[in-house]
């Protein structure tokens, strides 16, 4: 813990300094701050508790957020063409529904359901995240594509699959 007081009526650069150096050099647990009034004399009593990172100089950089995934390179060309009507009617049930896109469902999941030629409900629901809520309310618009396109690839390609 530290503590520091830095007048209110008049700008103690100091102070503040040593107190703007000590929460940029460390990570910071609490801080906790009163006014003490004393006339022309008062100040703000801080206390800042902090855990001190064995003389390193700035704390550790927080975790990086996952890079964006670019399924045009991921996916084959029909896949992600797939994908992309999948997209777009995702854009469109949520603008109509006033939510957020993913809300319905992720890119991720999106991108499993044509990679897995997902034709059924119990498909859909094997996919991570995808409850039976989602599946009941939304599941057949995206089934639809979804048997259009993969059957039609599938059965050019002379898998034979069948509706």
């Amino acid at each position: 813990m530290k503590f520091f007081a830095c007048p209110s009526l008049d700008d103690d650069a100091e102070a503040s300094a040593a107190l703007n150096q000590l929460l940029a050099s460390h990570r910071i647990i609490s801080v906790e701050k009163n006014f003490v009034q004393d006339g022309q004399t008062s100040f703000w009593a801080i206390c800042v508790t902090y855990i001190d990172h064995a003389g390193a100089s700035r704390p550790p950089a927080p975790a990086t957020k996952r890079g964006k995934v670019d399924y045009r390179e991921i996916l084959p060309e029909t896949e992600f063409a797939t994908f992309a009507k999948l997209r777009s009617l995702r854009k469109f049930l949520a603008d109509r529904e006033g939510v957020p896109a993913y809300a319905l469902f992720t890119n991720e999941q999106l991108a499993a359901m044509v990679q897995r030629r997902v034709a059924s409900m119990t498909a859909l629901r094997e996919i991570d995240g995808v409850g039976e809520a989602r599946a009941e309310k939304y599941g057949e618009d995206f089934l639809a594509i979804l048997r259009a396109e993969c059957f039609d690839a599938t059965t050019i390609e002379g898998e034979g699959h069948a509706a």
